[in-house]
């Protein structure tokens, strides 16, 4: 008998067609709350529900416990269990909103890896994750404060800005947990992440790993912090463009190359011409480099040129930086304000001048500096050309303001060592990365690393435990700890002085959020002082790292490492990365496109007046918005329809193909969920042929009574189920969700129900229950094939169905995964479409309509009265 006594949930079951509900009270996460479990003993609804069937199962799911590693056994790291482990933890999604169909894409995929392993028998463990993602989250309730209150983070101060972006974190935070659960995912939501990030970050500095410096960083006027390279959109450019920049009125001119002229020092009439696309900056130049091979400069190694505006005299060096095709060949050096610059700065001796602050001003604003300088050089007789100019333009993602380097003093993890022990892991075979050619990309970041720069001028965010000491004397000193009255009494040890005369002052930055989630495999788990004593024994490391392959370097490097460093193991064995979800068109997807769609449209439906309304109450600006309009008018003129969860978990793991970029169409979503109407009609029909007395064998070995198209069934299975195995083995998505469809559609439902009908209809009672036994392993195993990627329909349709034992395990989420050794082994790889079976007394045929376009290659098995099938005759 089914597993779930009938009570009907509110949410989308059809009241009408099942008993009055009845409220049943559990404990999840130390709260009693109070739920209502489904129906499936009152008759089925005519067709397929999303809204019907996902309504209750998952609340059902959580209380019992299914998705915790406990379930059904004890955690003893002396006992483990024999048919293994699998942990993963999911990448946190940032609290800045909701999630989108990326996140949704790799939700699908863990959670169907985590319910085929949990299937396996194995002792598995997801868990799950929120990341506080600093500069997201603190640009969003900014502007919400000023849409609202037209009032900035500095009117408010430190402290009411933090409690502001907690409630915010609280209702969005529960937004995105909420989102997880309509998905399906099949957490263990009761562990929790530790006091780990502070923890790390004193280990590292008092070894030395974390250090202070001053270098170039890259830094958002806009938002008065320094940013990741992750948060640097790179917006390339054919030539002259006029692009928008925040805080300023008109649009500015980037895509331009001026050439002008530095006089050489002692000479009336020699010059050197250089050219520049920032030409502002040229009033922090300190040099002129040539290549030290150009033919046309070479008499003037060693000379010196004048500086139009401040007299100063600026050294021509030699460089090999230098490319001797660009330009003139010869190139301004700004150490403070360029990349490049800054190299040949250190390596020269050259002085670091900061002519940019904080706020983007140099006098005035740096890009009305730019034509203030250009006017000037044009007036003094030194503009030489104009060109157009190929380029690409750093823009800020948060701000969209162009990011700005400048010389700033931040906190950094020296990362060559750690690089080193990352790469050598993957190169010893230690970690595996798949798809394998990504690790040339793995190999070139770990190979070349550069020290990570970890602070953010930020309010939001883990604030970095350290503290500026002053003594007496002027002496000055970095010391992190976990208390001031620690740090106190470090310094006292340092200086050597009583605490009372020591001065703290913690330092105001925040850590970046790469450093908090790179501790993630190991924080989950109360490193380094766990709660429970052998969580970070049993699931330390992990088993497998899924993700994206975009931030391979940004999240999944820096997980290693660290990991590396600071336990002495990998953090997992194994990193699979899929593919980038893009719209229909291939476009990234981007709000102010209006292709951003959060999964729970497309699960529930959604207008396309609903739609533009929650462009309305995001924070985009007002010609954003109505962008966003229009894309969204065009992708989408009749709304979104209902597709359920299941048909999209299903769609997104059969578009994903290892190393191609995922182009999302909506209606083939919509055509998964025809797929699970398909199932649902199928299974009702499958039920009336089983009849209400039946009980299946307690054994789904085949009787050998089994007619010809009854092993030909047992053989499609079993090759379904060797296909899945082995797709799941390999993360071939597709493969997987490939033969499990075909499966269905095409051999049990096309094929082999329909031959079913005149067997049913016979008055062979022993053909009848050798049918049924075959069509009821059939539907069974069918099902556990799909539970892992459709979790709703098909325990909707599995509690439906009688047991082969009472002690059966009570939900699909925790009953054996198929195998091959558990479906007819000995099956006959009986293939393709049509199968006659002839007999003296008896004459059954299948007939298939096809469509008049289609051409197909068909075999023909023939049997007389034989058990044994004959060799099939392929046809041309």
């Amino acid at each position: 008998m089914p597993a779930v006594k009938p009570v009907n949930p509110s949410g989308g079951r059809n009241v009408a067609e099942a008993a009055a509900p009845k409220h049943r009270r559990e404990v999840l996460g130390g709260l009693k709350v109070s739920f209502l479990l489904p129906d499936v003993e009152s008759p089925m609804p005519d067709s397929y529900s999303p809204q019907y069937v996902e309504a209750a199962w998952y609340q059902w799911w959580e209380s019992q416990g299914f998705f915790k590693p406990e379930y059904g056994r004890t955690l003893l790291p002396e006992a483990p269990n024999p048919k293994g482990l699998f942990m993963m933890c999911i990448p946190p999604p940032n609290v800045t909103g909701s999630l989108h169909l990326g996140h949704a894409l790799t939700n699908a995929i863990q959670d169907s890896l985590t319910r085929w392993h949990r299937m396996k028998g194995e002792t598995t463990l997801w868990n799950p994750g929120c990341d506080h993602a600093g500069i997201a989250t603190q640009v969003v309730v900014e502007k919400k404060l000023w849409k609202e209150q037209r009032k900035t983070r500095h009117d408010l101060g430190r402290e009411l800005f933090v409690e502001a972006v907690w409630k915010w974190k609280t209702e969005k935070g529960d937004r995105i947990y909420h989102q997880l659960k309509k998905l399906g995912a099949s957490m263990d939501w009761d562990r929790k992440l530790s006091n780990s990030v502070q923890e790390a970050f004193i280990r590292l500095h008092e070894e030395g790993v974390i250090y202070r410096s001053t270098r170039l960083v890259n830094w958002s006027c806009a938002l008065n912090s320094a940013i990741s390279d992750i948060e640097v959109d790179k917006k390339e450019l054919t030539g002259r463009t006029l692009l928008p920049v925040p805080g300023y009125e008109n649009k500015v001119e980037f895509g331009v190359l001026v050439f002008f002229a530095y006089k050489i020092e002692g000479s009336d009439d020699e010059e050197v011409v250089v050219a520049t696309t920032r030409i502002e900056t040229m009033l922090g130049d300190t040099a002129v480099a040539v290549h030290p091979k150009d033919p046309r400069y070479k008499h003037l190694h060693g000379q010196r040129v004048l500086h139009p505006f401040t007299a100063k005299c600026l050294p021509i060096v030699c460089d090999d930086f230098v490319d001797m095709e660009f330009g003139t060949g010869a190139v301004k050096i700004t150490p403070a304000h360029d990349p490049n610059d800054y190299e040949v700065g250190l390596r020269h001796g050259l002085d670091f001048i900061t002519i940019i602050d904080e706020t983007g001003c140099l006098g005035m604003k740096r890009f009305d500096a730019r034509r203030a300088v250009f006017q000037l050089l044009k007036d003094a007789g030194l503009v030489r050309d104009v060109k157009d100019n190929p380029m690409v333009v750093p823009i800020c993602s948060r701000s969209k303001d162009v990011v700005e380097p400048l010389l700033k003093p931040q906190w950094y993890v020296r990362c060559d060592t750690m690089a080193r022990g990352a790469a050598e892991a993957v190169r010893r075979g230690d970690l595996r990365i798949v798809p394998d050619f990504h690790l040339k990309t793995w190999f070139n970041w770990m190979d070349n690393i550069r020290d990570w720069c970890i602070s953010r001028q930020l309010w939001w965010g883990h604030r970095i435990p350290a503290y500026f000491v002053t003594v007496n004397d002027p002496s000055v000193y970095w010391i992190s700890g976990r208390t001031e009255q620690e740090v106190k009494e470090k310094a006292a040890k340092v200086f050597k002085v009583p605490a009372e005369k020591i001065s703290l002052r913690q330092d105001e930055d925040v850590l970046d959020t790469w450093f908090s989630s790179g501790l993630f495999p190991f924080s989950i788990f109360g490193w380094p002082n766990p709660v429970s004593p052998f969580d970070l024994q049993i699931f330390y490391p992990g088993t497998l790292l899924e993700t994206g392959h975009d931030i391979l370097f940004f999240w999944v490097a820096r997980m290693v490492m660290l990991g590396l460093k600071l336990t002495g193991k990998l953090p997992f064995r194994e990193v699979y990365l899929h593919a980038v979800v893009r719209d229909a068109h291939g476009r990234k997807m981007s709000k102010s496109l209006g292709n951003v769609i959060d999964p729970l449209d497309v699960i529930t439906g959604i207008t396309l007046e609903g739609l533009h309304a929650q462009l309305l109450e995001s924070n985009l600006d007002p010609s954003e918005t109505e962008r966003a309009k229009q894309g969204q008018k065009s992708d989408y003129p009749n709304g979104i329809p209902e597709c359920g969860t299941d048909a999209l978990r299903f769609a997104l793991c059969a578009y994903t193909s290892q190393g191609r970029d995922i182009n999302l169409d909506v209606n083939r979503i919509l055509g998964y969920r025809h797929f699970c109407n398909k199932l649902w009609n199928a299974t009702k029909f499958a039920i009336r042929g089983l009849g209400d007395g039946f009980k299946p064998q307690p054994r789904p070995e085949p009787s050998g009574s089994e007619s010809l198209i009854d092993r030909w069934i047992l053989s499609r299975l079993s090759h379904a189920v060797e296909l899945c195995d082995a797709g799941f083995q390999a993360y071939d998505f597709p493969g997987i969700t490939t033969a499990v469809y075909n499966f269905w559609l095409y051999e049990l439902c096309d094929v082999y129900l329909e031959c079913l009908k005149p067997v049913f209809a016979s008055p062979d009672e022993a053909a009848i229950q050798t049918a049924r036994n075959v069509l009821y392993t059939c539907l069974d195993a069918g099902l556990r094939l799909l539970s892992p990627f459709m979790p709703f329909v098909t325990e909707e349709l599995f509690q439906r169905l009688p047991r082969r034992s009472p002690s059966d395990p009570p939900s699909i989420c925790v009953t054996p995964y198929p195998s091959t050794e558990q479906v007819n082994p000995q099956a006959h790889r009986v293939r393709d479409v049509a199968v006659h079976n002839l007999g003296a007394e008896h004459l059954g045929t299948c007939t298939f309509w096809l469509p008049n376009a289609a051409n197909p290659e068909v075999s023909v098995l023939v049997c007389e009265c034989s058990l044994e099938p004959e060799r099939p005759a392929r046809l041309p």
